[in-house]
């Protein structure tokens, strides 16, 4: 591609200056585009932490 063949032409310092502003256009575009939080129960989260630590001691009584 056209694109790659001039972005080698480019210096370290100019390729990282192009990234920066490529991600900060991008980011500026995909404003509100993404989905909102999220939103966990305290119910729902102290179950995968005790599921997650079942998990763990059955890896450790295991070894």
């Amino acid at each position: 591609m056209e694109i790659e063949s001039a972005t080698k032409e480019l210096s370290l310092k100019e390729r990282e200056e192009l990234l920066v502003f490529l991600a900060e256009n991008l980011r500026k575009e995909r404003a509100g585009q993404t989905p909102p939080p999220r939103r966990f129960s305290k119910e729902e989260i102290e179950s995968w932490i005790a599921e997650d630590e079942a998990d763990m001691k059955s890896l450790r009584d295991a070894s």
